[in-house]
């Protein structure tokens, strides 16, 4: 029987070889605190592993045989609005049940809640394999994670109420976009009026684009600030539906991820009640909720580049032309390369930014019971500069290579990949959006900059290049080594321009240049520890990434101040 977790050992490898682990399990245990109260926590590492790889097969299982078997049908159907509330496809509520039965909900809250009180990369392989198996339900199985934001900023009765319900299945979804505001957050004007009489919150106004928005449980962005026009007026509000006053105006027909309801909805004096401070909504928790969601797209790119892969190896095999299999071809089987070594080197950049958040994550939980020793808050600030810095490269470079790879994918089944019968078609269709929701790749670019231009990059990859590897890759090293001397030279070059229109111009090739020599550096780290999985994606990816450095780096090159203008069209 096929297993998505079984089948991959890469998602294994990416778990019980990641040197964080221990710090992770460590943290997120408290001392394996839980042990006596709960039967199922661990007593130790060990014990903390055993317990992920038996919640990963369970999941696994579930992902191979009930979500993907029923991924066509829920594509073709697709969720319906009926008098203001959302029915799903009807197999959707199949694997709602199953992923129910399995327990993997509130998979990273506390046992207290209800919760498996996994770390984020443990989650993070979870959501990866249903993304395989369907990235339309991801969408709403992974809006669980909205969760972590009501247990970082919420108080102990909202904990208490709200996330026993997401732990025993209940949805969630996070209220952010409106018709006049979509990556302008600022421009939100949803009316947010507190009522001394009921001594409650009530929201008023339009939200679009909201993934799953028909949710038991939402996180809203609103105005609670009468007269104000910026992310200052922002407050962050909880609606629960049991209390009504929202309805679904209607459900967008995208073209893909269709098993995923995208709402409009209608708030008419919704009950509501703040989560947090006041005015912090958009500059401290709608970032929050961002940066967790941006993950999330980057494991679903992921799992989608899975299936890209999978779909276009088997059917390579079995199609036969000119009297043999077309994966025999080598214009075949470079673009199957191509595809395998892309996913290979973007989930390693992916469980290597899962493992960063999870050990500032760690740390500001325990914050909450205790200070920190000067040790613990130079880790804390460490890590959560690391993860700021590889959480765009993880979002933006896996997004794009979900449509590469699915496109790719296409072009292996040739004319049968563009019929309706093979699921290439469907991975195509559902990786379009994930360059663009929860910050488009431009936005990405945005958001690493910093990280560019102060060093950032440069410091983690001299410290990847400190790393041994296997004698057999000392070339790639020096190679990779050579990648990394050229993306500092260009991040150079722009910065004495000093010129921020130069810089913005400039961005997205140096971004990427990051992203490929990041990814290089990881792949030959995993290669080194694990050749017989990784060692023809290494030598394939360095050769990819090794051209892109080279087309970046000659465009950066032949740009100057004086050329900006050759590239405005209005």
């Amino acid at each position: 029987m096929a297993n998505f977790y079984t089948d991959h050992p890469e998602i294994k490898f990416n778990l019980e070889s990641n040197s964080l682990m221990p710090r992770i399990v460590e943290l997120k245990e408290k001392g394996y605190a839980d042990k006596d109260a709960f039967d199922y926590a661990p007593e130790d590492f060990a014990d903390a592993m055993d317990n992920y790889n038996r919640v990963l097969e369970v999941a696994g299982d579930i992902t191979a045989n009930t979500v993907f078997p029923n991924s066509e049908e829920v594509d073709a159907e697709g969720p319906h609005c009926e008098n203001g509330r959302v029915r799903y496809a009807s197999k959707t509520y199949e694997n709602l049940e199953a992923t129910r039965k399995a327990g993997l909900n509130g998979v990273t809250m506390p046992r207290r809640f209800g919760g498996l009180n996994f770390p984020i990369t443990a989650y993070t392989a979870i959501n990866e394999m249903i993304a395989s198996a369907d990235a339309g339900f991801e969408n709403i199985w992974s809006l669980q994670d909205c969760i972590e934001t009501l247990y970082e900023f919420g108080d102990e009765d909202q904990r208490s109420r709200f996330i026993p319900r997401v732990c025993a299945g209940e949805t969630m979804s996070m209220d952010l976009t409106e018709p006049d505001a979509g990556s302008d957050l600022q421009r939100v004007m949803l009316k947010a009026t507190y009522s001394e009489a009921d001594k409650c919150w009530y929201l008023n106004g339009v939200k679009r684009f909201i993934t799953n928005g028909d949710s038991d449980i939402h996180l809203v962005l609103a105005r609670s600030e009468e007269g104000t026009r910026d992310g200052r007026g922002l407050s962050m509000f909880i609606y629960d539906k049991r209390d009504g006053g929202v309805d679904v105006r209607r459900i967008e027909n995208k073209m893909g991820i269709h098993g995923s309801p995208t709402c409009e909805l209608v708030y008419k004096n919704a009950k509501a009640e703040l989560c947090g401070r006041r005015k912090f909504g958009l500059i401290k928790y709608v970032m929050a909720l961002m940066n967790g969601a941006r993950l999330g797209i980057a494991a679903q790119s992921v799992g989608i580049s899975q299936m890209a892969y999978n779909e276009a190896l088997a059917y390579a095999k079995d199609r036969k032309q000119f009297g043999q299999a077309i994966v025999n071809f080598p214009a075949v089987y470079e673009m199957i390369s191509h595809i395998k070594a892309r996913l290979d080197a973007g989930r390693a950049l992916l469980y290597q930014t899962a493992s960063y958040v999870d050990i500032y994550k760690g740390l500001e939980d325990i914050e909450r019971d205790r200070k920190l020793t000067d040790e613990e808050k130079a880790e804390l600030k460490l890590y959560q500069k690391l993860a700021s810095a590889c959480t765009p490269l993880a979002k933006g470079m896996n997004s794009e290579y979900a449509n590469i790879n699915s496109y790719d994918s296409i072009q292996v089944h040739g004319g049968s990949g563009y019929m309706l019968e093979y699921a290439c078609q469907r991975l195509y269709r559902d990786a379009r959006i994930t360059s663009i929701y929860e910050g488009t790749t431009q936005l990405q670019t945005v958001a690493a900059l910093p990280h560019v231009t102060t060093g950032t990059y440069s410091q983690m990859l001299e410290e990847f290049e400190a790393q041994d590897v296997r004698p057999e890759y000392e070339a790639l090293k020096a190679r990779a080594k050579a990648m990394d001397v050229k993306y500092n030279e260009a991040v150079e070059f722009v910065k004495s321009a000093n010129n921020n229109e130069f810089t913005d111009l400039c961005s997205r090739h140096l971004y990427e240049m990051a992203a490929n020599c990041v990814m290089s550096q990881l792949l030959l780290r995993d290669a080194t520890k694990s050749p017989e999985l990784f060692d023809k994606s290494v030598k394939v990816y360095l050769n990819l990434a090794e051209a892109e450095i080279a087309k970046h780096y000659n465009f950066v090159k032949s740009l100057s101040v004086e050329s900006l203008e050759s590239y405005k069209q209005a």
